[in-house]
């Protein structure tokens, strides 16, 4: 049913959960991953650095980006999933940014994991997952992660 699967990351255990299950479905299916992390200036307070601190932030953040993806990668071949990883610079919002990834691969569906915030801190980090529901042209599965 599904060919190809895109999987944003960022290192989070929601996007861990998220890419547990779509390696499983991957796995099931015989269908192609690709992992995207998007690198978010926003997280860093961009607007308060200077040009210099500025490159050095942004050169950590996508820095952890590989970590990230390397790391997907490696929990794609154990499973003997097929994978490419991606990382992106996100120069509007993370939402729009794997949507683009979406529509320019082009894949069938997107699993991504989601925190599931509500209230006041919904209000304030908004919602990568709702930014993407809104906008992708495919189906799109949220995965929360598992609580203990």
């Amino acid at each position: 049913m599904y060919q190809h699967i895109l999987v944003p990351v960022d290192g989070s255990k929601a996007s861990e959960e998220g890419l547990r299950e779509a390696l499983a479905l991957a796995r099931d299916q015989g269908a192609a991953l690709r992992v995207v992390y998007v690198v978010d200036p926003s997280t860093a307070a961009a607007d308060m650095l200077t040009a210099a601190e500025y490159g050095s932030v942004h050169a950590e953040l996508r820095a952890q980006g590989q970590r990230v993806l390397t790391h997907a990668r490696q929990k794609a071949r154990r499973r003997s999933v097929d994978c490419e990883t991606v990382l992106r610079d996100c120069t509007g919002q993370v939402a729009e940014t794997i949507v683009e990834e979406a529509r320019s691969w082009p894949c069938e569906l997107i699993v991504m994991g989601t925190h599931g915030r509500q209230g006041l801190s919904h209000l304030l980090m908004g919602s990568t997952a709702e930014g993407v529901l809104r906008h992708t042209p495919v189906p799109v599965l949220l995965v929360r992660p598992q609580r203990k």
